[in-house]
């Protein structure tokens, strides 16, 4: 829509290891950035899921555009299928980029990367993933966007101090929310390919070489009876294993990306949440209530904890 709006969100990611010999590659860092840009578009995008877009400056091969239109398919199911809009992978946009080539640099980090990046949600399988590593608990960091009450809470108790804990902010366009007011399309987006996405930079500017997720067995399930749409397709072990490769075939092979709870169902989980009681008053899993650190009772995620 010609002249619908401009967006502008915006990241602040802080560096905590600034000691001098952690002076970050330009290009490869730029490249990470452009990419952490075109998860965020999913966002936007939505809006009208214009039927064109075209990335100016920025060259992509055909083997990313089929990438990135799998992950705006597949992350964008739940809102395809409530807002009744029918389509197919092939059909539902096409994307241009240009030709100047963005490239990854070519540097060795393997031998200087340690320890491992834990993305804290406030809920309890993000607990369970800090107690399964805590052996190695000298070489980990906690990772928050936009920390809250559980967030800053689920860190402080496992022990993380202020220097073991990255916290960066992230922005909505408000332009976003005021369509969303006058009709505009809108619903769930793929919101852990977007931590994916972040959680690759935080890694990078702090040398951890291991992304340590919390998504569990029932991820890889679909919600709809006879359908495979998935309320959080980006959590599952299919998006694991394309982001994995695209990874190390765009950025680097030295950083891994994987969820730790994998194997286990929600039961498991919650076994071994109960073993650590001093959390139970701490964690939070209420969609409604988040940014005021409190449970409504009433939302699908607090019924379903």
């Amino acid at each position: 829509i010609k002249g619908l709006s401009k967006f502008n969100p915006t990241w602040t990611i802080p560096k905590m290891d600034k000691s001098k010999n952690n002076i970050p590659n330009k290009e490869l860092l730029e490249n990470m950035v452009f990419n952490l840009g075109m998860v965020e578009l999913v966002s936007y995008w939505k809006i009208t899921c214009a039927p064109h877009v075209t990335v100016k400056n920025i060259y992509l091969s055909q083997k990313q555009i089929d990438w990135w239109k799998k992950l705006y398919f597949y992350g964008l199911g739940e809102f395809f299928y409530k807002n009744n809009i029918k389509t197919n992978i092939d059909e539902f946009m096409n994307i241009t980029a240009g030709t100047n080539k963005l490239l990854k640099s070519e540097i060795n980090i393997s031998d200087e990367f340690t320890g491992a990046l834990v993305p804290i949600g406030g809920g309890k399988d993000s607990i369970v993933t800090l107690n399964v590593i805590k052996d190695d608990f000298a070489n980990n960091m906690c990772y928050v966007i936009n920390p809250r009450g559980a967030t800053e809470e689920t860190a402080e108790t496992a022990g993380y101090g202020e220097n073991k804990r990255c916290y960066v902010k992230r922005t909505l366009d408000k332009n976003m929310l005021e369509l969303n007011k006058q009709g505009y399309l809108n619903g769930h987006t793929p919101f852990s390919s977007i931590v994916a996405f972040s959680a690759l930079i935080v890694a990078y500017l702090n040398k951890k070489k291991y992304i340590v997720l919390s998504n569990e067995a029932s991820a890889n399930e679909g919600n709809v009876e006879g359908l495979n749409i998935n309320h959080q397709y980006s959590k599952s072990f299919e998006f694991e294993r394309d982001f994995r490769e695209y990874t190390m075939k765009y950025f680097t092979p030295y950083i891994e990306y994987f969820s730790i709870l994998r194997c286990w169902n929600e039961f498991e989980i919650l076994q071994r949440f109960l073993k650590a009681p001093k959390y139970l008053d701490i964690f939070r899993s209420c969609n409604i209530g988040s940014k005021r650190n409190t449970w409504c009772g009433a939302c699908s995620k607090c019924l379903y904890v």
